[in-house]
């Protein structure tokens, strides 16, 4: 029978200095001393922070192309860019054009693209957690120590099966029986057999089980750097598996709970490059010694540092930027109408994101990766879904009066949402995810909310797209299309017999799509 490979990436993660390529077929263990490294909570901290610090470690997951793969951000990058809201005005060096273009699902053969990136990423952070807690058992320390170390574990574990089963499958919502990625929950190393793609509801059944699992043994222990999980973080990571499944009062919990640990009022001078500020209820603070120039996300953000953020502008739509009010402090300090690289087009700058020091990346950019906002958000949507529409205005004017002194959805009501998401309902649902399209522009990744809405898009000129990403051929008003689906990667199917490809094209076919039917049966039999 083959053998899974991707585990075999896990040492990647497991030290602060970053992987040995010589280690890569190796027992991840073997990296930081196997046999005792999981020995006490010394060592089962040690992988911890190295797997965190794989968050958003560059040049571990792909064999080219590293500058557009550093961790979930450019994941979240790339599903904004894969949307109608965020423009990336010109190809620049070539970084995420091919996923604003969708012209990557052809290059799964590759280990220097998407489908091999992603999916050795969260295979390998997978890997990683499953080591770690299955040394739960010998793991010696204080109860709070292996506690606040499993418990993590479970939470990096929820997250990873999460997005990519955001990435890999079609919505939850409408297709929770349909195949979904493979779930692994112990140790695998070279021998381990691959398995088949589980559906939906198994995958994101198994990310809920592993961080209510999280929730449990974080107790209340307080968080000991802004980079690990807590309660708060770990139930904010909850309300976000919650929302994409359509679990509106669980999503609706555990936002509150999350929501106490940051603030949502607006910042003028915040430029989400520093993980201590108040609103920030996950990221990562960044040391000289383990900064980066160009392979992060600010450097693709920031037209200041003068290197890809200034030859590719990322803009926000010109339809998204005009449903602001004129008061709306964001309009102001987060995007600028100016010229754009190729000097004859305009568009709406960004500058939400920026260095703290432009001249000095290495030092200048924390990594955030969610923010008291979001919470406040997913409270408001989720109050709307169930009937709460009195708290939903009300948490929805809390947060916007910070923002715009004018704003008032006291008239909205329901909950329609157009087929579109450019055909406007007025309705009181469409107004919270309208500015939680704006707030959270550039951090979440538009293209999940699109899925789990079940909405279809169109970009247009008007909106500042160029004419060459108006993806005209592709079926992106569908739902039901898999063109936001991202392919498997040829290297698992050489390895894992059971495994079924997503379509290259916008409909399955007899061989490729998610239908479990398709799943081969074993080649022995």
């Amino acid at each position: 029978m083959k053998k899974i490979f991707y585990a075999l990436m896990a040492c990647a993660a497991l030290t602060l200095s970053g992987c040995n390529k010589e280690l890569l077929n190796t027992n991840p263990t073997d990296a930081v001393s196997g046999d005792t490294v999981f020995t006490d909570t010394e060592g089962g901290m040690m992988a911890l922070n190295g797997a965190i610090r794989f968050f958003w470690q560059w040049g571990s997951t792909t064999t080219s192309n590293y500058h557009q793969s550093f961790g979930p951000q450019s994941y979240n990058l790339m599903a904004d860019l894969m949307g109608e809201d965020m423009v990336q005005a010109a190809s620049g060096n070539g970084w995420f054009w091919y996923d604003y273009n969708y012209n990557v699902k052809s290059r799964y053969t590759s280990g220097g693209w998407r489908s091999y990136d992603c999916w050795n990423y969260y295979y390998t952070l997978i890997a990683n957690m499953n080591y770690i807690l299955d040394a739960a058992e010998q793991m010696e320390g204080s109860t709070d120590d292996v506690n606040y170390i499993l418990g993590n574990a479970y939470a990096f574990r929820a997250y990873a099966y999460a997005y990519c089963g955001m990435i890999f499958a079609r919505s939850y919502i409408g297709h929770e029986d349909r195949l979904c990625v493979p779930i692994y929950t112990e140790p695998t190393f070279a021998g381990t057999a691959g398995k088949p793609r589980s559906t939906n509801r198994e995958v994101f059944g198994q990310a809920m089980s592993d961080i209510n699992e999280a929730i449990k043994l974080l107790g209340d222990q307080a968080q000991r750097h802004v980079s690990h999980i807590d309660k708060y973080v770990a139930n904010g990571i909850k309300a976000r598996i919650a929302l994409y499944m359509g679990d509106y009062q669980t999503a609706y919990d555990a936002a509150k709970i999350a929501a106490a640990g940051a603030t949502y009022d607006y910042d003028t001078a915040f430029r989400y490059n520093d993980a201590s500020h108040s609103s920030v209820l996950w990221g990562a603070e960044v040391i000289s010694t383990q900064g980066t120039t160009n392979p992060q996300f600010l450097a693709h953000m920031d037209i200041a540092f003068g290197g890809y953020g200034a030859r590719s502008r990322k803009c926000a739509s010109a339809w998204l930027y005009d449903r602001m009010l004129p008061d709306d402090k964001r309009a102001k300090d987060w995007w600028s109408y100016e010229v754009l690289a190729d000097g004859s087009t305009k568009g709406y700058q960004q500058y939400k994101f920026l260095f703290k020091d432009a001249s000095d990346p290495q030092t200048g950019a924390d990594h955030i990766f969610m923010r008291g906002p979001e919470m406040q958000l997913i409270i408001a949507e989720t109050a709307c879904r169930l009937g709460k529409e009195a708290e939903a205005k009300e948490v929805l004017n809390a947060l916007m009066k910070t923002r715009s002194e004018t704003y008032d959805c006291s008239n909205k009501s329901g909950t329609a949402l157009g087929a579109l998401t450019t055909d406007l309902t007025g309705s009181l649902l469409e107004e919270i995810i309208l500015q939680r399209r704006i707030e959270l522009w550039g951090e979440v990744g538009r293209v999940y909310d699109i899925k789990r809405l079940r909405q279809g898009f169109k970009r247009t000129a008007e909106m500042g797209h160029p004419s060459s990403s108006l993806l005209g051929s592709l079926h992106t008003e569908d739902p039901e299309s898999f063109d936001w689906v991202l392919t498997i990667p040829q290297a698992e199917f050489d390895a894992n017999e059971y495994m079924v490809q997503n379509p290259l094209s916008s409909y399955e076919t007899a061989t490729e799509g998610d239908d479990p039917s398709l799943t081969p049966a074993p080649k022995g039999e």
